[in-house]
Order: C-alpha cells, then sequence, then structure tokens
C-alpha cells in the first residue's frame, strides 16, 4: 500500500490484522492518487480500476488483497501498468522506502546491541538490497507475458543491479551499530554466486558476516522454507534475529523469523 499524506493517515487497525511482530510503518492507499491513475488508464483505451481489481493494493506492506490478486496472476493487468509504472518512477515508492527505513532504523537504535556479537539481522537480496526495476522495467512491469526465469538469470549475471539507496543506507548503520548482518537470497549459488557478490560489493554491501545463496540441497524449495532453513541455522549457531526486512511475505515468514519483521514494498512481482 502507498504511503499516505499526513492530512489522510489511517489507523492500522482499520486495514487489517498482522502478528505483533510485524512492522507496519505504511498504511492505506490514497484515494486521490488511485482516481488519478483509474483516469490516466481511460485516457490510454482503459476502463480504469473496475471493482474487485485493486492496483492501489499491490505496493502494499499489509494484508490487504494485493498479494491475493497477485497469487492469481500469470500476468499483471494491462490496467495496473500504469499504475505500477507511476508508483515505481513518480517518486511515491523511494519516499515508502524511505520511510519504511527510517522505522527499521529507530527500531534497531533502541535496541540494546550484545558484547558477544550475535545479535543479527537478516536482509533479503532482490529488491531489497539491489533494485531490479531496470529488468521489470523493460518487460512492462509484468505485463504480457509471465515471469521468464532464463531471462531473469541472464539479466542478474550482467551483474548491474543498483542499490537501493535507503537500504544501503540502513545497512550501514547496522554494521556501525554492532549487528552482525547476513544476506540470505534466492539466486542460485552456481550460476549467479560470483556475478552477486560482486554486484554487491561494487554498490557498497561491504561487511555482511555471510551470504546464502540456493546449493543443489535447496533447489526446488519454496521461498518460505528455504529460507526458514537458513535462519533455524542461525539460531542454531547462537544468533539472536533482532530483524528481518524483505520485499516479498515469503522472505519474513516461516520459522525463526525474528523479532520483528520490515518489508519493503514491491508492486512489480509476488513469490509465494
Amino acid at each position: 500500500m502507498l504511503l499516505l499524506e499526513a492530512n489522510i493517515v489511517e489507523q492500522i487497525s482499520s486495514v487489517g490484522t498482522h502478528p505483533p511482530h510485524v512492522e507496519q510503518p505504511l498504511l492505506a492507499a490514497r484515494g486521490s492518487e488511485a482516481a488519478a491513475t483509474a483516469a490516466a488508464a481511460a485516457e490510454h483505451g482503459g476502463s480504469g480500476v473496475e471493482p474487485g481489481l485493486r492496483c492501489e493494493l499491490l505496493p502494499q506492506l499489509e494484508g490487504g488483497g494485493g498479494d491475493e490478486q497477485r497469487a492469481g496472476w500469470r500476468t499483471v493487468p494491462a490496467r495496473c501498468v500504469l499504475y505500477i509504472e507511476s508508483y515505481m518512477l513518480g517518486g511515491q515508492y523511494d519516499r515508502d522506502v524511505e520511510t519504511a527505513v527510517e522505522c527499521i532504523v529507530g527500531y534497531a537504535d533502541g535496541l540494546v546491541v550484545g558484547d558477544d556479537g550475535m545479535d543479527a539481522w537478516v536482509l533479503d537480496v532482490d529488491d531489497t538490497c539491489l533494485s531490479n526495476l531496470l529488468y521489470y522495467q523493460g518487460k512492462q512491469f509484468g505485463y504480457g507475458a509471465p515471469f521468464d526465469p532464463t531471462a531473469f538469470k541472464s539479466w542478474a549475471r550482467r551483474g548491474i543491479c543498483p542499490a537501493i539507496p535507503q537500504v544501503l543506507i540502513l545497512y550501514k548503520k547496522l554494521l556501525e551499530r554492532g549487528y552482525k548482518v547476513f544476506l540470505l537470497t534466492g539466486r542460485d549459488q552456481e550460476t549467479l554466486g560470483a556475478t552477486t557478490t560482486s554486484n554487491l560489493i561494487l554498490q557498497g554491501f561491504i561487511g555482511h558476516e555471510r551470504i546464502f545463496m540456493r546449493n543443489k540441497t535447496y533447489r526446488g524449495q519454496g521461498a518460505v522454507a528455504f529460507k526458514s532453513t537458513i535462519r533455524k541455522q542461525l539460531v542454531a549457531e547462537g544468533y539472536r534475529i533482532r530483524g528481518n526486512v524483505g520485499d516479498q511475505w515469503s522472505d519474513l515468514q516461516g520459522d525463526c523469523v525474528g523479532d520483528r519483521i520490515f518489508k519493503i514494498p514491491n508492486p512489480m512481482y509476488f513469490v509465494p
């Protein structure tokens, strides 16, 4: 969901419920922006946002229908493409990420970091640390063709994903505070390991404790199962996962999710 202007902020209870450890800095969609997007879609030959199809829920940070809509889509409906494009490129996405990061930093700064070096944070990589906006923009944000894993792998192999600047700031602040940072991604270790590591370093993600990727042991596992296994491994090693950051709910669900989870908005795709 979208960041609200101060005069139309709604209480989180009006949107729905969520687990108590979920941090939700962003609340409901802006009706004025949704109306403007619908009008623009009509000008481009579309019918706007039809009843039951709420494009404005796609960047949501709170379970309110967006994920349920996307879960049944192989491609993004034509009438939502303009909305996603406007959200991602018009400045609202950047402002929402900045708000989320401010919330995360406030939480992290309020914790007491132990002297044993076992206070940890887990961060996802794709569209949490590194942006794939250029790739999805070239694919019309998912309109017309389903996700193409071969094409995405070719993109990732180029190693040119830019950092999401607000998250890079967060990353550095966590390290400065003495937290151990672990990066956890569903990317394939064998084919994308070296490129991903290099890409992260070139973009300034230096100093993390470890990066976990899928190896042959985890191929075929869903995101929740794979990431749960890795987090359980960290807890078994004695780490205290104080926070967990990702752009997909599947980054933040399952076992050993941490003391608090934080979702970065992403209307471009859905990973179950």
